[in-house]
Order: C-alpha cells, then sequence, then structure tokens
C-alpha cells in the first residue's frame, strides 16, 4: 500500500484531522452567543461521534452535518445548557459562602461542597454525548446521563482524566505559552478532545446498546436502564438519531402473500 494512496490510513487520518479543525472552529463560533453552547456542544459530539464510528460523513461535508445537528438539537440541547449554567450558578455562590466559613463547620461544607461539584461533573459530561445519539426527554436524558456516569464509571474517569490532563498541559505545565494553547484550542483543542473522549462514550454507550460491540448477543445482555418510551418488546432499540430519524417508530406488520384478512360483521 502506497504512503499517500487516497485510501491508505495517512489519507484517512489527515482527513479526520480536517473534519476535527472544521468542527472545532464551528463550535467555537456558535458558543459565542453563550447560550447556545449546549447546541453547539451536541452538534461537535455529534460529529466527533459520526467520525469515531466511520459512518457516512454526509459526502465529507462537515458543516452540512454540524448544521443540521445544530438546529436539530437547538431547543432541548439548550434547554440543558441553561439548567446546567443554573447548576454552575450555583456551585459558584455556594464556594463564596462556604469558603468563609471558619471552624469544623467550614470543614463540613467545604467537603460538601466537592463532593456535590464532583458528582455534578460525572454526570455533566454525558448529558450532551447522549443528547447527540438519543432521542430523550429531557429529563430522561438527565437521569441517564448521572446513571450512565455510574454504570461505564472507568470510562467515566477515564474521560475525566483525560480533560484534566488536557488543561493541565495546555495552561499549568508551561504558564508562559498561554497564547499558543489558546491558539491551538481554538484551532483542533476542543474538537480533538471531544473526538478522543467520543471512544470513551462510545465504551460506555454500549451499557444502553449492547450491539454497539456484539449484535448477536444484545437480545440476552440487554441495557442497565432505560425509558418506558425507548422498550421494544422488553429490549432497547437505539439507534442514532442522526443514522435513522425513525427508529422509534414502528412499522405496521405486513400481511403474508396469499393470506386473507377476515371481513368483520
Amino acid at each position: 500500500m502506497k504512503l499517500f494512496d487516497l485510501d491508505g490510513p495517512l489519507m484517512s487520518a489527515l482527513s479526520k484531522l480536517a473534519d476535527i479543525v472544521i468542527c472545532n472552529i464551528l463550535f467555537c463560533l456558535f458558543c459565542i452567543p453563550i447560550f447556545t453552547i449546549g447546541a453547539s456542544l451536541t452538534a461537535l459530539y455529534t460529529c466527533m461521534q459520526q467520525l469515531v464510528g466511520d459512518t457516512d460523513r454526509d459526502d465529507g461535508l462537515m458543516i452540512r452535518a454540524f448544521w443540521r445537528a445544530f438546529t436539530g438539537n437547538f431547543g432541548q440541547a439548550t434547554l440543558l445548557w441553561l439548567i446546567c449554567l443554573a447548576a454552575f450558578a450555583f456551585f459558584f455562590g455556594y464556594y463564596w459562602v462556604v469558603f468563609y466559613l471558619a471552624g469544623a463547620v467550614g470543614v463540613v461544607y467545604r467537603i460538601t461542597f466537592f463532593l456535590l461539584l464532583f458528582a455534578f461533573l460525572f454526570g455533566f459530561q454525558y448529558i450532551f454525548p447522549l443528547q447527540a445519539r438519543y432521542r430523550n426527554k429531557l429529563r430522561h436524558t438527565l437521569r441517564n446521563a448521572w446513571l450512565l456516569s455510574v454504570a461505564a464509571l472507568p470510562w467515566t474517569l477515564m474521560s475525566i482524566a483525560l480533560v484534566l490532563a488536557a488543561i493541565y498541559v495546555s495552561f499549568f505545565l508551561n504558564p508562559s505559552a498561554y497564547g499558543m494553547a489558546i491558539y491551538v484550542w481554538a484551532v483542533c483543542g476542543f474538537g480533538l478532545v471531544t473526538y478522543l473522549n467520543s471512544f470513551f462514550f462510545r465504551r460506555a454507550f454500549r451499557k444502553i446498546t449492547p450491539e454497539m460491540e456484539h449484535p448477536e448477543t444484545a437480545q440476552s445482555e440487554g441495557a442497565v436502564f432505560l425509558d418506558e418510551e425507548h422498550r421494544h418488546d422488553e429490549l432497547m432499540t437505539a439507534e442514532s438519531s442522526f443514522s435513522n430519524p425513525d427508529w422509534n417508530r414502528r412499522e405496521e406488520p405486513k400481511p403474508k402473500p396469499g393470506s386473507k384478512r377476515k371481513k368483520r360483521r
């Protein structure tokens, strides 16, 4: 195989890198109004999950795929983001209150603060990947995010470690290179971290959709937590919202050839 073959691994990697850069720039631009960060993050995860899964990428037009995911998830993703903003505001206010308390009471409240913050971050990182992949009600997405963070704890910890490592290397390892770090994040940082995290989330999603790994054993394994609206014969039929928009619609069974329906008297 030639190194520069169009179907070779090098060109495939460069193509994915170009898609990551395009999606990263779009993500940064669409985050400027602040309240659209949720929809932009959902669109970014949608595109990165497509790259990780090597699914069809709309003939290479990532801009179209990003825009479709952004507009398609705008309403619910924005509500989810506003809820997260309210939670961040709560933790910010809680921080300024408890860290001025002295004595044993202050220690207890500070420990409580960190426990609540870590518990929130565990589920927070799954909210928008779930919104990007599955159709669900808002409350179910929030509930499933925290349930999945516990059910897939190893992948949750690895995802958090990846984000913390990226932040440490960018801003704390060499504090004098802030300008370069900001430039890298603006060009490809968010997309690259999201792309790498999508590998962890893909493994975590097997708790919901076992057929992602072993289609023949999906029935016997089932899912660890489900909604009634996503059950089909006591099993979950969960396909990507971007791959099949009608995945949760049942088709009426077609009559067999030669069979006649009895007429009602």
